[in-house]
């Protein structure tokens, strides 16, 4: 394990607010829209979440890094989060099959962080005055150069970030063999969801974000997903123009997240940005459709506009937040296309949400 100590570092939020703590990770500078996380475990799974591109995590729970890191443990390829603020920053770890600190992994994949800061009032400053940038930094700790830095930090409002963190190149996923294959538009794809199409029989080839509808029908497909990812899809006309043109050609479509929101653009309905958004593991959804209540496991900042969905003759909701009424599902009418805002590959119920992958299996049933 690295021997480390703790040197000084600094939080400086948009509005001016500043925090003092320790250094963890790597000894740097980072910058980003600044979030928070109440989830009490998973916290490797949440900083390799490629939603969270571009975004300084706060995490509520109080213990970071205590069970260390395993290799398998990963949503995506690296570290995705642009930096961390925590209370307790546990170097030691207790869990035997763990390979390595969160230290080592943090300086490995070349992420800042503070730690030793006041989370409560942190997250309760968050919460109060909304969403905006933050810098984080162990090598400058002077604030009004740092304020400096911080002025040129474009908002998240307006930025299109999933072409960064999608694949390159189309991969498969799966076995070829299987029952049903379908074309995964790659916007920041969880690997989680992709294991949850091959546990039922369904082969995936995963599209760079940007390939258009023509280019994915060549593969002959039989149903389309299209994945989360971060940024502001409002910036993706790209996206909406292939969502589009999927529901035009009557295929199957299930999008989650980012995908729900590019299923309600494509459609005619407005999304916004939140004051905060909705990021943990306990949210409670109703799936009005059935009475059916569920436990899940959410990353947005961004939302469809409730007014909209309600007005459409389009699209008709499915699912709604039992904390905020804000919209969590809908579906087209006349299609067999749907959308969820939280992420059912994920475990807080544990298994609340996975029947809407089922859902997706089925409508690609050849009669």
């Amino acid at each position: 394990m690295t021997n480390y100590t703790k040197l000084p570092a600094v939080l400086l939020l948009e509005d001016g607010t500043v925090y003092h703590g320790k250094a963890a990770g790597k000894i740097g500078t980072t910058t980003g829209e600044i979030c928070f996380n109440t989830g009490m475990t998973g916290y490797q799974e949440v900083f390799t979440d490629p939603s969270y591109f571009g975004q300084i995590m706060v995490t509520t729970n109080a213990h970071i890094g205590n069970y260390g890191v395993n290799d398998d443990e990963i949503e995506s390829g690296d570290i995705k989060i642009a930096g961390l603020v925590c209370k307790n920053f546990n170097i030691t770890y207790s869990r035997k099959m763990s390979d390595k600190s969160i230290q080592d992994y943090f300086q490995e994949e070349n992420i800042v962080g503070i730690s030793d800061v006041d989370t409560r009032s942190l997250v309760r400053h968050i919460r109060d005055k909304g969403a905006m940038n933050a810098i984080i930094s162990s090598e400058v700790l002077d604030i009004e150069e740092l304020k400096k830095t911080l002025a040129e930090v474009p908002s998240m409002a307006g930025l299109e970030l999933s072409s960064l963190v999608s694949t390159k190149e189309p991969y498969f996923y799966g076995k070829e063999d299987a029952e049903h294959k379908i074309a995964v538009l790659d916007l920041g794809v969880k690997k989680n969801i992709l294991r949850n199409f091959d546990h039922r029989d369904v082969y995936a080839k995963v599209f760079p974000a940007t390939t258009t509808f023509e280019e994915m029908e060549k593969w002959a497909p039989d149903g389309y997903f299209i994945s989360n990812g971060p940024g502001d899809p409002a910036a993706m006309p790209y996206a909406i123009e292939t969502v589009k043109k999927v529901l035009e050609a009557d295929k199957p479509l299930f999008g989650i997240c980012l995908g729900h929101q590019l299923l309600a653009q494509a459609n005619g309905i407005r999304t916004m940005k939140m004051f905060n958004g909705h990021r943990g593991l306990n949210h409670p959804v109703k799936n009005i459709i059935i009475d059916h209540c569920e436990v899940t496991s959410q990353n947005h900042g961004f939302g469809v506009v409730p007014d909209d969905v309600k007005n459409s003759d389009k699209v008709e909701i499915t699912h709604i937040n039992l904390n905020d009424n804000s919209i969590e599902g809908i579906r087209v009418k006349g299609k067999k296309a749907f959308s969820v805002q939280y992420h059912p590959e994920s475990s807080p119920g544990p298994h609340d949400s996975r029947y809407l992958f089922d859902q997706f299996v089925d409508s690609m049933q050849k009669n």
